[in-house]
């Protein structure tokens, strides 16, 4: 039968960069784990944070994005709105190009991510603080 769930989790606090964060996501979502066939959205409820699907394996992953990303949106610019820092209007950027969502399909009670993906919290503030996702799953769900 196919059917809705779905939850809210809060992350902790992360400082600016790149950040791994699949367990923080799947680890308390027990509907997960009884989905024989579906998708897993999570939507991020922020503007200055955003959500990527990416390399896991090696830790120099995280750092490029981060670097790369400074690069393509940095504080330097004129930018007009600056009401709540420096960091902001380029964290607004960035989480453009990054996205509020990833969308991942699931197979027996697991994440059907590539060999080498995560999914990753990308917090483009200096102090982002604790950040909120929706996780909504929809599929075929077991008893």
């Amino acid at each position: 039968m196919s059917d809705w769930h779905q939850s809210e989790i809060i992350l902790p606090a992360f400082p600016r960069g790149c950040h791994l964060i699949t367990q923080h996501v799947i680890q308390d979502l027990t509907s997960l784990r009884r989905c024989r066939m579906g998708l897993m959205h999570v939507f991020i409820q922020h503007t200055s944070a955003s959500l990527t699907l990416n390399e896991n394996a090696d830790p120099d992953v995280p750092y490029d994005l981060g670097m790369a990303l400074d690069r393509l949106a940095p504080e330097s610019w004129a930018y007009r709105h600056t009401c709540e820092g420096p960091d902001d209007m380029p964290a607004h950027v960035k989480a453009t190009l990054t996205g509020s969502s990833v969308s991942i399909p699931i197979a027996n009670g697991r994440l059907l991510t590539g060999t080498w993906q995560g999914i990753y919290l990308c917090e483009h503030r200096n102090q982002g603080g604790r950040r909120r996702l929706i996780v909504t799953i929809h599929g075929e769900f077991s008893d």
